[in-house]
């Protein structure tokens, strides 16, 4: 679905706490938000419950705490668990960037579609891997 200005939404199918419930819902791909946002009564209705809790900075500059939960996921034909925002009922669901690199997708903003990426790496050319550790020393 086209919403204008380079954003579009995605299908997202949600599997319920015991896997026998699911709900099907339009997400809009927003890659400035950490976390995927869902409503918290539709996450109530599929029997997930809040893992914890986290603070969060939203659009205004303020610190919220919100709760969070591992919910199953499926796009398109793939299907894994991921950290939602259990968000304030009634609101839009949003596909944010930890879900986004868990699936290994990116996005084309031209043609307002989810992408395959690689994942990254860093590596010394030719060598082993570095950790961030090492990696003070080698500058």
């Amino acid at each position: 679905m086209d919403s204008g200005m380079g954003t579009f939404r995605v299908t997202l199918h949600l599997e319920g706490a015991t896997g026998e419930r699911f709900k099907l819902m339009e997400a809009l791909v927003d890659t400035g938000a950490s976390y995927t946002w869902i409503p918290r009564d539709v996450l109530e209705g599929l029997g997930v419950r809040p893992d914890e809790e986290r603070v969060f900075v939203v659009a205004d500059g303020r610190a919220v705490r919100y709760p969070i939960a591992w919910v199953r996921v499926r796009l398109d034909e793939r299907t894994q668990p991921t950290l939602v925002v259990c968000g304030d009922s009634g609101t839009e669901p949003l596909l944010g960037a930890f879900t986004l690199e868990g699936f290994g997708l990116g996005v084309d903003p031209v043609n307002r579609r989810l992408i395959p990426v690689p994942g990254l790496l860093k590596a010394v050319a030719g060598g082993p891997l570095v950790s961030q550790f090492h990696f003070r020393f080698l500058i």
